[in-house]
């Protein structure tokens, strides 16, 4: 891309700099809120209710502490995750980029059908054809002459509309708010599987890397850009925490109402109870905006995972992003395969890579100093960050039982 660089570069102006900033706000943000992030919120509403309050805030408070982190010690040190994995043990950061490659390829197939998904529900267009005009949509914009700059403002323009057709269903299905809020710290019901799937769903595989990387390739790095960094980190967060609470609210108002969400696609039909005909074609935009943006985010870093070993390969990065799109197109095409079968096996893999480059990440912050510049890390968000990477763990061992389940 245009304005990308590895190297350390002098403080960007400003209007370009808060550019940068919100770009990969919304690029972290909307990466999340891709077709599982969807499917998984609407599930668990339906099967928790007004309980499922308590779950979001505590996924919340989790994210945040892995993201102030990850953003903190990338964006200090300057250097993309796989290469303060090289720093800390020779060849760890090939074998984190193996795993964000890999696993960003097959969850951005998921990302794919999403979109196919979403163009269906908007105008009835075949599965296989709306795909295919998605991933040329991302393409396009890979192979623009400013391709950050416009990756930037696409990825913020989606992310709002996709808060604000979701506030305006979530306001017509009526939901039960003041129920919701009393549920949010005194629930009828915990259920930590919800808490522990949603965390891995927004920091889990290359969405943990997304923002911070942008930042890096922007040239917003150094100790002296630690507040921003730490600010933007937060409001990714709060940002894909916004989105998560108005989908909550939009099917809540349904399922309180007593309606059965039994159809193949259950936000979908939450939405049309909602919203009659115009709810489903809202669906359809908002899974088609989710989807797409987490297509760009999924290529755009897993592709940063690889150009840091090779001038050329930096030379040739637009081109590599393109490939990518292409590629998961034309397994999506292929296939033919269901696509929730593709989201259940990206994230049971993004389960496996979060806590490998956490603990990386972890690792420098508190013995690394000399990668930092000198920066001395705050004692405090070391004890909040090391006790996430101890969940992370768990999420790891888990997501290894949903790789096996695939495979009976």
């Amino acid at each position: 891309m245009a304005d990308q660089s590895t190297a350390r570069r002098p403080a960007r102006p400003s209007a370009a700099r808060r550019g940068s900033l919100l770009g990969a706000v919304f690029l972290m943000a909307t990466s999340a809120i891709g077709p599982g992030f969807m499917t998984q919120t609407t599930q668990f509403t339906a099967k928790l209710g007004a309980a499922f309050a308590f779950a979001i805030v505590v996924s919340i408070l989790v994210d945040v502490a892995v993201q102030l982190n990850v953003w903190r010690v990338i964006g200090v040190s300057g250097m993309r995750a796989q290469d303060l994995g090289n720093r800390v043990v020779p060849g760890l950061g090939y074998a984190m980029a193996a795993l964000v490659v890999f696993g960003g390829l097959v969850f951005n197939v998921g990302n794919v059908a999403g979109t196919s998904l979403g163009l269906d529900a908007l105008f009835g267009l075949d599965v296989k054809i709306g795909g295919a005009v998605s991933a040329l949509v991302a393409i396009a914009i890979f192979l623009s002459k400013r391709a950050g700059v416009a990756m930037d403002r696409i990825v913020v323009v989606l992310g709002v509309l996709m808060i604000a057709l979701t506030a305006f269903v979530a306001v017509s299905s009526g939901p039960p708010v003041g129920d919701a809020l009393r549920q949010t710290v005194l629930p009828d019901r915990i259920d930590l599987l919800s808490v522990i799937t949603l965390i891995g769903g927004t920091v889990g595989g290359y969405i943990t890397y997304a923002g911070a990387h942008r930042l890096v390739d922007a040239g917003v790095t150094g100790p002296e850009q630690v507040v921003a960094v730490s600010r933007s980190s937060v409001t990714s967060i709060l940002v894909t925490g916004l989105m998560r609470v108005l989908l909550f609210l939009a099917v809540l108002g349904v399922v309180s109402g007593g309606v059965a969400l039994t159809g193949a696609n259950p936000t979908a039909d939450a939405f049309g109870h909602a919203a009659g005909e115009l709810g489903l074609r809202l669906f359809g935009v908002i899974l088609w905006a989710a989807s797409i943006t987490s297509v760009v985010g999924a290529a755009y870093t897993s592709v940063s995972f690889l150009v840091s070993f090779s001038p050329r390969l930096e030379r040739g990065r637009n081109w590599l992003v393109v490939a990518f799109v292409a590629l998961s197109a034309l397994v999506f095409l292929l296939l033919d395969q269901a696509p929730t079968t593709l989201l259940v096996l990206a994230g049971a893999l993004n389960g496996l890579i979060l806590p490998v480059g956490f603990g990386v990440l972890m690792w420098v912050a508190a013995r690394r100093r000399d990668l930092l510049g000198g920066y001395r890390y705050p004692r405090w968000l070391l004890v909040v960050g090391l006790l996430a990477w101890l969940l992370t763990l768990y999420l790891g061992i888990s997501s290894l039982t949903g790789i096996a389940a695939l495979w009976k």
